[in-house]
């Protein structure tokens, strides 16, 4: 299957249980409305102990609409937050009982869909129908109560409810009374939820991927800024760096100049020998550091920097005795060890920064 078939089916799922969650929130505050010698009566929905069924009974009237007549603003509110059940008329009814086999009541909801064409006076798609349990079950199986009606009845009353400003999220049945039976509970002929239309399901679908949308592309921006600005901030880092050591060499070199130049000449002349590199003291220094089983080949002294290059047997054994010389500091190799024609010597390369012999702060 195609990725953007799997996204659409994964997006429509999300906007099947959105529009599930919402009707269920909005039950909380339900309405039942009825048919009552020409008139809709609105009544307060009161839960029952079975919440888990969505059950309800009627509670204290809130308002009686004749036919023909809109309802009052006030009730139009309450209608627009609230979940609004029909119980439609009895004479809309048809009733049948069947009995099933105990084993079958996993399979209830086939078993009844299977016997709607043999039950129904209607034609199979234009029929509406719920049914439930009977109490109890005797030696012959479940009894199951089956409530019918035609879709023509349930698009009529719907239209009509609307037409005077009450919208329905479910129309119900109880189906005719028998003489003797307790008034029995109400059976779902048609919901909102069940019925989604297209319209209403394509809606939903266009804002949760519009939303989906939206959060990938902010996210994405919100990546792209915080690299951006992880990139600027190391920018502007390395740049202060580079400038806080010039300013550090500026402020150094303008230290010795004041020191040279307020001292005695006497004075002058010795720090000016103190502060230069003398190449003898740094050669004998690296003779007392390195061990006898190096050789040096070269020798450079640039100004302030040192490169040494030779042959020993454990090159990197070299470094530490240097560093402890305290003639140079920042030793480190640059360029890789690499054995000699002899294949028991390493070639090395180690350059180091030069450290005069008395510095100004400490004199």
């Amino acid at each position: 299957m195609h990725i953007s078939a799997v996204l659409r089916r994964w997006i429509e799922v999300l906007a099947a249980l959105y529009l599930a969650w919402r009707d269920s929130r909005r039950e909380l505050r339900s309405l039942i409305v009825t048919h009552e010698n020409q008139h809709f009566v609105v009544r307060h929905a009161e839960p029952t102990r079975d919440l888990l069924l969505r059950d309800c009974k009627a509670g204290s009237v809130l308002a009686t609409v004749p036919f023909g007549a809109s309802v009052s603003t006030e009730l139009a509110r309450s209608v627009q937050s609230s979940f609004v059940i029909f119980e439609l008329p009895v004479g809309k009814l048809v009733m049948r009982r069947i009995t099933v086999p105990s084993q079958a009541r996993k399979f209830l909801s086939g078993v009844v869909r299977n016997q709607i064409e043999r039950l129904s006076p209607w034609p199979v798609n234009g029929v509406v129908y719920g049914f439930a349990t009977e109490a109890g079950a005797t030696d012959a199986g479940i009894e199951v109560r089956v409530l019918m009606c035609s879709r023509t009845d349930i698009e009529a009353a719907r239209q009509q409810l609307a037409a005077h400003g009450l919208s329905v999220d479910r129309i119900v049945a109880r189906g005719p009374d028998t003489e003797g039976e307790e008034k029995t509970e109400p059976v779902t002929l048609w919901s909102r939820l069940a019925d989604t239309s297209p319209d209403r399901l394509g809606n939903a679908v266009r804002t949760i991927g519009v939303g989906i949308a939206a959060s990938v592309t902010m996210s994405f921006v919100l990546g792209l800024w915080a690299l951006a600005s992880t990139a600027s901030i190391r920018s502007e880092s390395e740049d202060f760096a580079a400038r806080s050591k010039a300013l550090q060499r500026q402020m150094q070199a303008a230290g010795t100049a004041s020191s040279l130049a307020s001292a005695p000449p006497s004075v002058r002349v010795w720090l000016l020998k103190t502060m230069s590199v003398s190449s003898v003291i740094l050669i004998e220094a690296l003779s007392r550091a390195l061990p006898e089983s190096a050789y040096v080949n070269e020798i450079r002294l640039e100004k302030d920097s040192l490169r040494i290059m030779g042959l020993a047997e454990d090159a990197p054994a070299l470094l530490a005795p240097l560093e402890r010389s305290e003639h140079v500091t920042n030793v480190h190799f640059i360029a890789p060890t690499a054995r000699g024609p002899d294949g028991r010597l390493f070639r090395f390369s180690i350059e180091a920064h030069v450290e005069p012999r008395i510095k100004i702060g400490e004199h």
